[in-house]
This record gives structure tokens, C-alpha cells and sequence, in this order.
């Protein structure tokens, strides 16, 4: 390594994140050949041109940590002092899991180096006093979502909405089709999207099912595919179906790591509250939306705590409900299926969706997020810059930089 180079030091601890990660240095390493990018973090984006000082988000949990993961984490954070003290960061970027994020963000931020976050911490969606910890661990915010801009710089944060990885790339509807082209055949077509952490399938998958099984009794024709993220999926989705005692019909099929292409074949779709509700507003399909909670969780914690009146994605960037959602959920499948029908049974309700959903796809044309969050990332390491749109990484006002 040229001792020159500033170092660009990526951190992420879910999947997800290392999703998100790996567009950004695929496209920092193609503008920056020579950049020295480090990353905990995982394959992708070691294979994007990380080097990888460790390996991370392999166990990723969601929701409140045990013990022995707050253990881990405190051993992580001492191994990333150690780290940065014997090697300067020019730039540091967290990915998403601000709960993981923030303690490293403080140790790089002491050591000098710039933080610039990749993924908005969703302080507008719930503990919005946080936000005089991040002002103080942040020199910039890359914003996924439309509306995050504006809602951070009003408060004093730097912030850029650089457009959504899912928006980066169109989906490719003549290779969808050649997909889908023996698909089962039938009138209406339901897709069940369960979603791709164990927890949610657990909590999810038999409420789509149960709605699904009552709208299969209503329409003999009707046809239905799972959407699952891989072959291992499957026996657990069958056992939760056997535990609950539901019928697994024969029009209901499984597909795997095909998730655009359910959605291009489907005419609607169920789905559990998630990232994949954007990946249906790109090809405009119209949904139910749901997300099973605990009751007891949901009344002493999280409704005091939540601060926004939406809670899935399509009706967050809208700014109102143009999606049906039954998030948080407490009851059984027919309130699902009762929606379902409604759409089913109203074309003029499933167009203006349809229409919805297209205008929510139309705030992220002209953004491709990796590039973008890239060439802001080369700026703050004080490299050349490469952008293609002038206002891509606007000038901050001293309020903005926070």
C-alpha cells in the first residue's frame, strides 16, 4: 500500500449492509483504481475491492441484542481502536446499523477522520433526539430516500439524497418474460413474499398463507408463487405451514432468488414490510403490505417511540397511505385477505396503485446511488473528483455541516 493513499475505511455488520456497501466501492475503485479501501465487513464487498480487515455480519440480529452480542460488540470496537490507531482514516463510513455504528463512529471521529454515513439512520422514523449524536458524528449523510434530505438538513446535518441501489438498475422486462414464460398459467396471480430474515418468515409466512388459501377458495383459477431468497428456505416454510395446520395447495408453487421476476409475473402481490416493497413499486405491481409485531413489545416500547405515521416504504416516500398497510399487525390472515379482495375486485382501486407506484418510481430517475455516494466519498478522502452531475455533492452552508 502507497503510504500516500488515504485510507477509506468501510464498516458494516448485516447482510444488508454489505449489500449496500459493495455498490459503493465497486464503483469507488472504477472512478479511483488506486484508492485503499478497507472494510469489516463481508464477501461483497471484498469481492467489490475491500480489503477486508475483518469479517462481519454473518450473525447479524435484529431488534434488541443479547448479552453475548453487546460483548462481541465491545471486543469489535476495541479491535477497530487498536486498528485505527496504528492506521489513519482519511474518510470513515458506516453502513446502516446505527446501534453498531455510532460507538465506531466516535472512535474514528477521535482519531480525525471524516464520517460520512451511507444509509440515513431512520432518526425521522423513531428516537429523533438522536439527532445531536449523529450531528456530532457526521460530516455528511448519504440519504436513500427522498424525503431524508430535507428532514436532516433542517436539522443541522449535511446531507445528500443520492438515490436507492434498487433504482440503480432497471429490470430487464424481456429477460423477465423469457423467465416466466412457463410459469404457471391462471387468472389473478398472487405473489407471497415472505421476507428474507428467519424471524420474519416465523412471524409472517402463515398469515399470507392463510389469506392467500381463503382468496384460492374465492377464484378456482387463481395461481400463486412464493418468493423466497433460496432452496433452504422452502422445508421451513412447509413445516410452519404443517404446524399451523394450513393447506398448502397445489396452485401454490416456490421459486427461488427470482424476486423480479415474481414480481413481473404477479398481478398482486402480499408482502411483508421491507426493502422488497420498493423492488415491487419499480415494476408498479400493487400490494398488500404486513408485518406481524408483538403486542406486548408494540405497547411498552415501540408506539412510544415511533414518531412517523407511516411505517412501510411506498407510503413513506408519498408522504401518504397509497398502499395498504397493516403494520404493526396483531390479528390473523382474513384482514389481509380482506384487502386482497379489494384489489382483486376493483380494477379502478388497483390502477390509481398502479399509478401510485409509478410516481414513487419516478423520484429516483436521474440518481444511480453508488456513483454518487461514491464521488462524495472520493471528495471528503480529498481525492480527484469523478461526478457527473455538478450538484451531486452540493456545498454545505455552515449550518449543514453541522
Amino acid at each position: 500500500m502507497a503510504e500516500n493513499r488515504p485510507i477509506i475505511l468501510f464498516t458494516a455488520f448485516e447482510p444488508s449492509g454489505d449489500d449496500h456497501a459493495s455498490a459503493v466501492i465497486e464503483a469507488l475503485k472504477a472512478a479511483h483504481p488506486d484508492a485503499d479501501v478497507r472494510a469489516w465487513g463481508g464477501p461483497k464487498m471484498q469481492a467489490a475491492g475491500a480489503d477486508l480487515v475483518a469479517r462481519t455480519g454473518d450473525d447479524a440480529v435484529m431488534g434488541l441484542p443479547g448479552l453475548a452480542k453487546i460483548r462481541e460488540h465491545k471486543r469489535l470496537n476495541a479491535d477497530i481502536a487498536r486498528w485505527v490507531a496504528e492506521n489513519p482514516v482519511a474518510v470513515h463510513v458506516p453502513v446502516d446499523s446505527p446501534a453498531a455504528n455510532f460507538p465506531v463512529c466516535a472512535i474514528t471521529r477521535r482519531a480525525g477522520a471524516k464520517v460520512v454515513h451511507l444509509v440515513a439512520p431512520q432518526l425521522w422514523a423513531w428516537g429523533p433526539w438522536r439527532i445531536n449524536k449523529l450531528r456530532r458524528l457526521t460530516d455528511h449523510v448519504l440519504c436513500l430516500l427522498p424525503f431524508e434530505e430535507d428532514w436532516f438538513r433542517q436539522r443541522g446535518v449535511r446531507a445528500t439524497f443520492v438515490g436507492h441501489p434498487l433504482f440503480d438498475h432497471a429490470p430487464d422486462a424481456s429477460a423477465l418474460d423469457r423467465v416466466i414464460a412457463d410459469w404457471p398459467a391462471g387468472q389473478p396471480r398472487i405473489a407471497l413474499m415472505p421476507g428474507s430474515r428467519p424471524s420474519e418468515m416465523r412471524a409472517n409466512f402463515t398469515l399470507l398463507l392463510g389469506a392467500y388459501n381463503r382468496l384460492a377458495r374465492e377464484h378456482p383459477g387463481m395461481r400463486a408463487v412464493v418468493a423466497a431468497t433460496r432452496p433452504e428456505v422452502e422445508p421451513m416454510l412447509r413445516r410452519l405451514a404443517a404446524e399451523a395446520r394450513l393447506e398448502w395447495p397445489e396452485s401454490l408453487s416456490i421459486r427461488f432468488g427470482a424476486t423480479d421476476a415474481v414480481i413481473r409475473w404477479c398481478e398482486l402481490a402480499l408482502v411483508v414490510s421491507g426493502t422488497v416493497t420498493l423492488q415491487i413499486a419499480r415494476q408498479h405491481r400493487p400490494m398488500v403490505i404486513v408485518y406481524k409485531s408483538n403486542r406486548l413489545l408494540w405497547s411498552l416500547i415501540a408506539r412510544w417511540v415511533i414518531r412517523t405515521p407511516f411505517f412501510t416504504l411506498p407510503n413513506l416516500v408519498a408522504g401518504r397511505e397509497i398502499v395498504p398497510e397493516l403494520v404493526p399487525h396483531f390479528a390473523g390472515a382474513e384482514p389481509i385477505a380482506d384487502r386482497a379482495v379489494a384489489l382483486l375486485e376493483s380494477p379502478d382501486e388497483a390502477s390509481l396503485q398502479h399509478r401510485e407506484l409509478a410516481a414513487i418510481a419516478e423520484k429516483f430517475r436521474g440518481h444511480h446511488a453508488a456513483t454518487e455516494a461514491a464521488a462524495i466519498i472520493a471528495q471528503h478522502a480529498g481525492l480527484l473528483p469523478s461526478i457527473d452531475r455538478p450538484d451531486a455533492c452540493p456545498a454545505s452552508s455552515p449550518a449543514q455541516a453541522g
